[in-house]
């Protein structure tokens, strides 16, 4: 660790602020710059660029990086709970921003608007996330639900659940949404037999199903628009 006086420690500190500098100036920073300057406020005297790359060469990318499990952040030499905390506040007010975007007008009519949501918050997860986004008459978000982690091919749970759910918000249409973790959100056979079973209950009470997205870092795919709802 360098000590303040000590020519590595000047160093630093004009690394800093030529990074503050072009920050601040609109002149935009690598994606390690950007984690590197994050951590500097975690970590103030010490040098991050090598712990930035290093959760880079970990997490594969800067969202990789941002979303990854606090436990998982905490392996990496250097990075503590108060660094690792600094990196989810940062996700979590990106989520903030995006949600907030999404929920402006109806769903429906803002369509991207809640892909690049759901694509920041559930592209990079390590498990498979299933959620459901339950609609008002109007296509306005009421709810944004994790209805539960792990395998989608419990159909039958997920059915009964997503339509007792729906009941008890008088939700008049539903979207599923679940990532892939490996990256691919071409959709499975339980994929599209869980959202047929959904859309099947949900006619019978007046519930319709929008659509089911997977999403996963390569992009998503829309259940809907492949003609398989």
């Amino acid at each position: 660790m360098a000590k303040d006086g000590d020519p590595q420690a000047i160093d630093q500190a004009g690394h800093r602020g030529r990074l503050r500098e072009r920050l601040l100036g609109g002149g935009g920073l690598l994606d390690h710059e950007l984690i590197e300057y994050l951590l500097m406020t975690a970590i103030p005297r010490r040098d991050t660029k090598p712990i930035a790359k290093a959760l880079l060469r970990e997490f594969h990318d800067i969202g990789g990086v941002l979303t990854a499990d606090p436990v998982a952040l905490q392996r990496i030499d250097g990075v503590g709970e108060t660094a690792a905390a600094t990196l989810k506040i940062v996700q979590a007010c990106a989520l903030r921003l995006v949600q907030a975007e999404a929920a402006k007008r109806p769903v429906l009519s803002n369509w991207q608007a809640l892909l690049d949501y759901l694509h920041a918050d559930m592209a990079h997860h390590g498990v498979e996330r299933f959620r459901v986004l339950h609609l008002n008459t109007r296509n306005m978000l009421i709810r944004d639900e994790l209805m539960g982690e792990g395998s989608i091919d419990q159909a039958p749970v997920y059915i009964r659940e997503v339509i007792r759910r729906a009941l008890e918000f008088g939700s008049a249409a539903v979207i599923l949404v679940h990532n892939h973790p490996s990256g691919d959100p071409s959709p499975s056979r339980a994929d599209i037999d869980v959202t047929r079973g959904i859309a099947e209950a949900g006619k019978r009470l007046g519930i319709a199903v929008h659509d089911h997205l997977i999403i996963g870092t390569s992009g998503h795919v829309s259940l809907r628009a492949q003609g398989l709802i």
